[in-house]
């Protein structure tokens, strides 16, 4: 994790977070934060996106949006999952790649799980291209 003080780190990481998942995502996204959870928001944007996608140090966003995109699906988390794909995309993967993402996930998370992300991918695929 990076050392930056968490002003830095939460500039750091919107600015990836656009770059991910676009103005259009991230204003709409911001525009919901209410006091509930306004901490909430800003520590997934300090830690997730200034403090991991941020680093460069191993993995570069392909590989990350891979690997989000693997866990999603076995966690079942349909609404992230989407979100991720399209973040993938922005990244530069394919839709075969996605597709092979989540097939790869099918012996480890299971047929159900890598079902319903086939059908949020087809869903956010249908809609990209």
């Amino acid at each position: 994790m990076t050392d930056d003080p968490p002003d830095d780190r939460y500039e750091a990481g919107m600015r990836v977070r656009r770059e991910v998942l676009g103005d259009d995502h991230v204003d709409r996204a911001n525009a919901a934060i209410t006091p509930l959870d306004a901490a909430f928001q800003r520590y997934i944007t300090e830690t997730a996106w200034g403090g991991i996608w941020t680093r460069d140090q191993q993995l570069d966003r392909r590989t990350r949006s891979c690997i989000t995109i693997a866990l999603l699906t076995a966690l079942r988390a349909d609404k992230e999952l989407a979100m991720h794909i399209r973040g993938g995309l922005r990244n530069g993967l394919t839709p075969a790649e996605i597709t092979e993402v989540i097939l790869h996930t099918v012996p480890y998370s299971g047929i159900p799980a890598a079902n319903a992300a086939i059908n949020v991918a087809k869903t956010v695929l249908g809609e990209e291209h």
